[in-house]
């Protein structure tokens, strides 16, 4: 039965009949690994594809991100310099002081001919106040600082004696100004006679103090000054060396204009 089951086939078979026959294992291994290729590049298309909208995602937001923070950084800049030009247009703008002014001060300290140096400073205090256009500028009571130009003893100048001085600063609501003003001179001259002279210094007008004729171990010495007027006091001792202690009151006129800021 068997033998004659197969001869039918081949018969069959040979007489041209079609024998469907089952795919080999070949087959369905190359089946099996071209459907996972074609998932896998699926796969590999769908990452770069989102990758892709990802990447696109960010640059726009960083975009936006960077517009925002230039956005906010100009209008920082803008209300920061508007704030500071109110500021300015709100601060009171400082005051000249023209040249020519007269500064009257008082001594907090002696010097003198003999016991001062030059270059040394000293301090005195504005006796008066300084108005510019009727506003007071420079307060009475305010402290200068000034320098001596020149001293020079009695025995060291041909039997006569030098001191003179200048204002350098004056301080305004805790700041200070520095001024350039005329020097305020006085010597001392002669055996039997005693000059006192005050010098305007620079192109300011000098005056004549007085003077002395005779003995006498001090004398006091005063004059107006200028224009501007103003008491100066001096004192000469009887070796004829020039002594001005605390409270001597002092003038000065400006040679420059200074500012001053005012509250």
């Amino acid at each position: 039965m068997p033998l004659f089951s197969i001869s039918a086939l081949q018969t069959n078979s040979l007489f041209g009949h079609n024998i469907t026959k089952l795919p080999g294992p070949n087959f369905r291994r190359c089946s099996l690994l071209r459907s996972r290729f074609l998932a896998l590049s699926l796969s590999l298309g769908l990452l770069l594809a989102l990758s892709g909208c990802q990447k696109a995602a960010d640059q726009s937001a960083s975009t936006d991100s960077g517009t925002g923070d230039s956005s906010g950084g100009s209008t920082g800049s803008s209300g920061t310099s508007s704030k500071s030009s109110l500021r300015a247009a709100l601060s009171p703008k400082p005051i000249t002081v023209p040249v020519d002014t007269t500064i009257w001060v008082v001594l907090d300290e002696s010097i003198g001919s003999k016991t001062s140096s030059s270059g040394q400073n000293f301090s005195a205090t504005l006796s008066a106040p300084i108005e510019v256009n009727g506003r007071v500028v420079i307060p009475k009571g305010a402290r200068a600082t000034g320098i001596v130009r020149d001293a020079k003893s009695a025995g060291r100048f041909k039997g006569g004696a030098v001191l003179s001085v200048s204002l350098a600063s004056v301080a305004v609501n805790d700041k200070n100004y520095d001024v350039q003003t005329s020097d305020f001179t006085q010597t001392s001259k002669g055996k039997g006679k005693r000059t006192a002279v005050m010098i305007g210094g620079g192109g300011a007008a000098g005056a004549l103090i007085g003077g002395l004729a005779g003995g006498g171990k001090g004398a006091a010495i005063g004059a107006a000054v200028g224009a501007g007027g103003g008491t100066a006091g001096a004192g000469l001792t009887g070796n004829r060396e020039i002594a001005w202690p605390t409270e001597t009151p002092l003038t000065f006129k400006l040679l420059q204009p200074v500012e001053i800021k005012s509250r």
